[in-house]
């Protein structure tokens, strides 16, 4: 039986791929696997991750036009509100896998859910096919940095599937603690909601 890993790490790389295959920011997301599966969801989260990458690189260009940078901006915004809406919903499929398991009277919480150390997992998959990028290019400072990028990778792999065996084995408990972007909120954000009232 695949670990976690073992399935997400082939999903997120083919989500990269995908996407370089044409490496626009505007291309329409093709999704192969089913609607509402776990699948479904890694890949849309290394998608999300991948035209966010690029985002940035391009908010980054000096000569940008401000107009369209703040345009870019808004778009950065609704990208990382998905993205983390996406980690929610993830570990929500976690929850939802280990709802039977009865916690050990030892047992611990983790420094962070599974779902945002899968999101760690999935912009690691981003460094390293960039990094890797450039060493092909002949840049060879950046073969270091790719050791060492393969390295978290050996020991973020690990983390994960120790973390999730934990939970599976009631040695550890897991809550999602929902994000209160309060920016994002029109209720919470004081430029937002005191707008209409100068």
């Amino acid at each position: 039986m695949k670990t976690f890993t073992q399935l997400s790490w082939p999903i997120f790389n083919e989500a990269i791929l995908d996407y370089h295959k044409t490496d626009n920011v505007d291309t329409p997301i093709q999704n192969p696997y089913p609607v509402k599966s776990i699948e479904y969801y890694l890949y849309l989260k290394c998608w999300i991750d991948t035209v966010q990458w690029h985002f940035e690189d391009i908010i980054r260009d000096p000569e940008i036009d401000p107009t369209e940078a703040l345009t870019l901006k808004r778009r950065i915004d609704k990208s990382n509100q998905d993205r983390t809406d996406l980690v929610e919903l993830i570990d929500s499929y976690f929850l939802d896998t280990n709802k039977d398991v009865i916690p050990t009277a030892d047992a611990t919480i983790n420094t962070e859910s599974p779902a945002w150390a899968i999101d760690r997992y999935s912009i690691l998959a981003l460094k390293i096919y960039h990094m890797q990028e450039e060493v092909n290019r002949g840049n060879k400072q950046c073969e270091a940095k790719l050791a060492v990028l393969l390295e978290q990778k050996k020991d973020l792999t690990t983390a994960i599937d120790e973390l999730l065996a934990d939970i599976a084995a009631g040695r550890k408990y897991m809550k999602v603690y929902r994000q209160m972007k309060m920016y994002n909120d029109p209720s919470l954000n004081p430029v937002l909601y005191g707008a209409g009232k100068k």
